[in-house]
């Protein structure tokens, strides 16, 4: 199938929609806690992937693990960090805390590309740089010193946006890499999502023992693992192709107001106002830094 702008754009806020739904869905699993849950949504997306590869690349998936270049496995514990930190927060913090956290991904690799590979940061990235760092930093900083504060899970949350910009300027340099020299071939990083997965659920088997989760808690993570993990993950990487880097991160954003909504909604879950105040920094400054960006590139 030949995608379309406007089809894959419409794709793409459906993979956001489906990113969205792991906070609402954990706040209704009934004996299944912190690294148990991790586990099993990891284990079932690795499921998943092994039979979706398998099928797409064959023998060549398993010489590909066993043969993968550095690369290809320091992406995959990137994966794995950012899939085991993100379920670990949901059951420490608020989804609205986890998600505006989560946010500053885009910042933080922009910053990172500048620092690791010597791109050029335009004003406007610097400035919301700088917005976005005071809207996490009012949100951190309120809650620490709220009376009785728990900033477990909002340090746990951090995790994810830190290893996701890893990751990104990392597929960043093996594609820059490649193009300044098209002898060097560009690796294939999708089996990194697997390794991801893979390493998630050895690590947090042994910290979730013992097991505790009941039958509709296997039922909703599997469809976590499936329907909010694999899937989107693998239709992003074709989206890839036709949208613009700016334009899906646009759309990254509406994550967190989805997944902020459907906690409301779904599980009577309510931001406090300092997480709406700090979401609404980080959110606008992201906003105005991508609007700008595509209308330079017009």
């Amino acid at each position: 199938m030949r995608l379309t702008h406007s089809r894959a754009a419409l794709l793409m806020l459906g993979v956001t929609l489906a990113w969205s739904t792991a906070g609402v869905v954990t706040r209704h699993l009934d004996a299944a806690r912190s690294f148990e849950v991790t586990f099993w949504r990891s284990l079932f997306c690795a499921l998943f992937l092994t039979v979706v590869l398998g099928l797409v690349r064959g023998r060549a998936l398993l010489a590909g693990l066993r043969l993968g270049a550095w690369a290809l496995w320091a992406s995959g514990v990137c994966w794995a960090v950012m899939f085991t930190n993100f379920m670990l927060a949901l059951t420490l913090t608020s989804v609205a805390t986890v998600l505006v956290t989560m946010a500053i991904s885009p910042l933080l690799t922009a910053l990172f590309a500048r620092v690791f590979l010597r791109h050029r940061l335009p004003l406007r990235t610097w400035g919301a740089i700088a917005v976005g760092g005071l809207g996490i930093a009012w949100m951190f900083g309120r809650q620490a010193f709220a009376p009785g504060a728990h900033m477990t899970g909002a340090w746990v949350a951090l995790g994810v946006p830190l290893a996701g910009a890893s990751n990104w300027t990392l597929l960043q340099y093996l594609h820059q890499r490649h193009a300044a020299d098209p002898g060097v071939a560009e690796p294939d990083m999708l089996p990194a999502v697997l390794i991801g997965a893979l390493l998630s659920a050895a690590v947090a088997l042994p910290l979730g023992l013992p097991l505790a989760a009941s039958a509709h808690d296997l039922a909703l993570l599997a469809g976590l693992g499936l329907f909010q993990l694999a899937l989107p993950c693998l239709l992003v990487v074709v989206l890839a192709r036709v949208l613009s880097a700016p334009e899906i991160s646009l759309f990254g954003l509406l994550e967190v107001v989805f997944g902020v909504l459907l906690a409301w909604v779904g599980a009577g879950e309510v931001p406090g106002p300092n997480t709406l105040l700090g979401g609404a920094l980080v959110i606008g400054a992201l906003l105005v830094n991508e609007l700008l960006a595509l209308a330079q590139r017009r």
